[in-house]
């Protein structure tokens, strides 16, 4: 499964990307003016940050400015992925843009139907947002797998990337369930490194290392 950020710090992923472990970058209006830079200044720096998908997302609700927007989103660097509602004019300037040869991230999905739309007008990545189903009552996860169910079914392309994730139990969800991506913030990231067990050994290790006469060194070839 693919790891993403959802950010539009700069800083957040430079750092996740010295890891080794990134493999895009998702963003959004809210992220993007958090930043307080020009929306196209950003996208364009992370693209140089990142070897991977960096979705942008538009602000048209309407076909047509969907689709001027997209082409200018994906002029700024290869990688660009851009990130369209899952609404009626957005789904048509999808097919319009998958036939360009432009990759498109169908976002704001809630319900298997949705995405299986996606899916028939060529969208690259679909993202159900799975936390937030939870803050209501739904099953996140019901509806990813049932995505996933109907991708295969159908043999469709188009890759299933969880969003709306707010802890390492969604991220180890999303990989049980067979999603192609996962983007998650920053600290969420940081926290897939993390257990007390490990820190505790590695603790007993280091210790135990000392009393070694000699010390510990790496062999000499």
């Amino acid at each position: 499964m693919k790891l993403f950020l959802d950010t539009a710090d700069v800083q957040e992923i430079r750092q996740a990307a010295d890891w080794g472990v990134l493999d895009g970058v998702t963003t959004n209006p809210t992220l993007v003016a958090k930043s307080g830079r020009p929306h196209q200044e950003v996208i364009e720096e992370i693209c140089q940050l990142v070897d991977g998908p960096v979705s942008a997302e538009v602000v048209s609700v309407d076909a047509e400015g969907i689709v001027a927007e997209a082409r200018e989103l994906a002029s700024i660097h290869p990688n660009v992925v851009v990130k369209v509602p899952a609404i009626r004019e957005g789904l048509k300037a999808v097919r319009r843009l998958s036939e360009e040869g432009i990759r498109c991230n169908v976002t704001l999905v809630f319900q298997p139907l949705q995405a299986l739309l996606a899916a028939k007008v060529g969208a690259y990545f679909v993202s159900p947002f799975v936390d937030r189903m939870n803050r209501v009552g739904e099953e996140g996860f019901r509806v990813v797998e049932q995505i996933k169910r109907i991708f295969d079914h159908y043999q469709f392309e188009t890759q299933i990337l969880v969003a709306s994730v707010r802890s390492p139990l969604t991220v180890l969800q999303a990989a049980l369930a067979g999603a192609d991506a996962c983007t998650m913030p920053f600290e969420v990231l940081a926290m897939l490194y993390q257990h007390p067990m490990t820190d505790l050994g590695l603790e007993a290790f280091l210790k135990d290392a000392a009393r070694i006469p000699g010390g510990v060194s790496a062999p000499v070839h």
